[in-house]
């Protein structure tokens, strides 16, 4: 009779303890760098105009990173390198900073709360966010600007040593600056107010982009690169620009002040991922406030599901003109884009017009920045565009829901387009000129229209719900740029006639006749919409499943 062997007690090492610490030693870096490049594969399948819109965005930031490299390669020997590269190492840094947040990047790892349930330390994790940070299109265009500067700038065998350092660190220090700017807002940035910031973030940016327009003509006035020269001297001892101050300085000879820009470089870098390791471990280990539920929005006083819109008709059109404008109103993404749009195309003539290059005809900025808003309709619905997708049942269906939208944005974009085109006129005292640029911007945001219904049933891509500045789905982001540009080349030749005449009125000196262009644009205008709402409906009819599977992809 054999004795049973007893059982042996788990030793004080196995267990619980041993398994976190077994984690603990497991190199997450690889994995994070796997993980980015299986979302950019996911994101492609299943769709060949996707990958055509990929690959074709890529291609293009690749082409214009050879030239820009080049350009930058044919600066070596100028007296103003230097200058040019370190300022053009500030804006990148500021690209990089602000980018990410305030426009579409199809990234999902951008967004460290979908880890927060993970069993990873802070500091690993940071290390693997960096790492599988520099896959992707954006690190590819700043490595190459990053060779081009220091080809540039490196001199000698102490330039080439300082060069051979300074890429890497300034890639690495942008990429860094990114994610741990990402990371300390992210919270603000997935909650309501941090939806509603992305109006201010709109204006800023429409505000920021026409004073460096504003700048870069007053420097072109003013002589040269010789007036950034005392910007320069600030900006070479501001990291990540440090870097490349650093590859200039040796490069001269300098070796005493090389070597302090990079001990800042470097002392910069360290605690910026100090940083962000202390950001993502706050936000592992603190509460999500926009958990708590918030109130109910309250219900019309008379109860109606239309209260309020007595002037829409009381039918499908009424009621998707009223679906639309509510969007407008409630949707922080839909609001954030068209206050955008509103703001650029009053500023843009406005301020040429304080400069003194004002024109009337500024004022079609107006109605092509507008005239965007009619992209990706169905996309802007999200997932919910499945209950409109249900009241479709032909091609009839589909032109008075595309009608019906074309409506709601006209509603909205015709009489700001007068607005501002009245305001232009006022401004620069050309008041005979009125109607022909009025004319010309009803004729250019009707062709926009045509192409706008168009490129949303034949290129529909989702919004993502989770994210305040994410505004394509993984993978996508190549699709909506490309749609975006290309029905805006085709909407600049839909309306091309009616550019011409305007043109031949002006050089011709015959500004009695642009009146002409008022009622010409309107029937031109009106005539490309019907026609592109009239090509478009039945293809949103052929695809329907398809627009739906696209746009509930967020």
């Amino acid at each position: 009779m054999s004795t049973p062997t007893p059982t042996r007690a788990p030793s004080p090492a196995s267990g619980p303890a041993a398994s976190a610490s077994a984690a603990a030693d497991v190199n997450i870096t690889p994995i994070f760098v796997r993980l980015k490049l299986s979302l950019l594969r996911n994101g492609l399948k299943g769709s060949s105009k996707r990958k055509a819109a990929y690959f074709g965005a890529l291609a293009f930031a690749l082409v214009v990173a050879f030239f820009a490299t080049l350009g930058l390669a044919l600066l070596r020997g100028n007296a103003h390198a230097g200058t040019v590269v370190v300022l053009l190492a500030a804006v990148l840094a500021l690209g990089w900073t602000f980018v990410p947040l305030f426009f579409p990047t199809g990234d999902e790892t951008l967004d460290p709360s979908r880890l927060v349930m993970l069993p990873l330390r802070p500091r690993p994790l940071v290390r693997a966010l960096l790492a599988s940070s520099l896959v992707g299109i954006g690190p590819l265009f700043t490595l190459c600007l990053a060779i081009g500067s220091v080809i540039a700038l490196a001199r000698g065998a102490a330039g080439a040593a300082a060069a051979v350092l300074a890429v890497p660190l300034l890639l690495l220090g942008c990429v860094a600056l990114a994610r741990a700017v990402a990371t300390a807002n992210v919270r603000l940035l997935t909650s309501r107010k941090g939806r509603d910031l992305a109006l201010l973030s709109g204006l800023l940016i429409a505000i920021g982009a026409q004073v460096a327009n504003i700048a870069g003509q007053r420097l072109f006035e003013a002589g040269g690169l010789e007036q950034l020269e005392p910007a320069e001297a600030v900006v070479r001892w501001l990291p990540p620009a440090t870097a490349l101050g650093m590859v200039d300085s040796a490069s001269e000879g300098s070796y005493g002040t090389a070597a302090a820009q990079l001990l800042i470089t470097l002392a910069a870098l360290g605690l910026l991922l100090r940083f962000w390791e202390r950001s993502l471990t706050k936000l592992m280990v603190t509460p999500d406030g926009s958990t708590v539920a918030a109130a109910k929005d309250k219900k019309p006083a008379n109860g109606a599901a239309g209260g309020g819109w007595s002037l829409l008709p009381d039918d499908r059109t009424g009621a998707a003109i009223q679906r639309a404008l509510r969007y407008i109103v409630r949707d922080p993404k839909t609001k954030s884009a068209w206050v955008s749009a509103l703001a650029v195309g009053l500023i843009i003539p406005v301020a040429n017009a304080f400069q003194g290059s004002g024109s009337v005809y500024l004022a079609c900025f107006a109605s092509g920045m507008l005239g965007v808003q009619m992209y990706n309709q169905f996309g802007q619905d999200t997932s919910a565009f499945w209950m409109v997708a249900q009241t479709i049942g032909g091609a009839r269906d589909a032109y008075l829901e595309l009608r019906a939208r074309a409506l709601a944005l006209a509603l909205v974009t015709v009489p700001w387009t007068a607005l501002v085109a009245v305001v232009t006129a006022a401004l620069v005292d050309n008041w005979a000129g009125l109607p022909g640029a009025l004319g010309l911007a009803l004729a250019l945001l009707g062709s926009m229209l045509c192409t706008g219904a168009l490129a949303s049933a034949r290129f529909p891509y989702s919004i993502p719900t989770d994210g305040a500045f994410k505004n394509v789905a993984p993978g996508q982001g190549g699709l909506a740029w490309a749609g975006i540009f290309g029905g805006m080349l085709a909407s600049a030749l839909i309306c091309s006639p009616v550019i011409v005449l305007a043109i031949y009125f002006n050089v011709a000196d015959q500004q009695s006749l642009s009146w002409i262009l008022l009622p010409l644009g309107v029937a031109w205008g009106t005539l490309a919409t019907w026609a592109g709402l009239r090509l478009a409906a039945p293809t949103v009819a052929r695809k329907l499943p398809e627009i739906l599977l696209a746009v509930s992809k967020g």
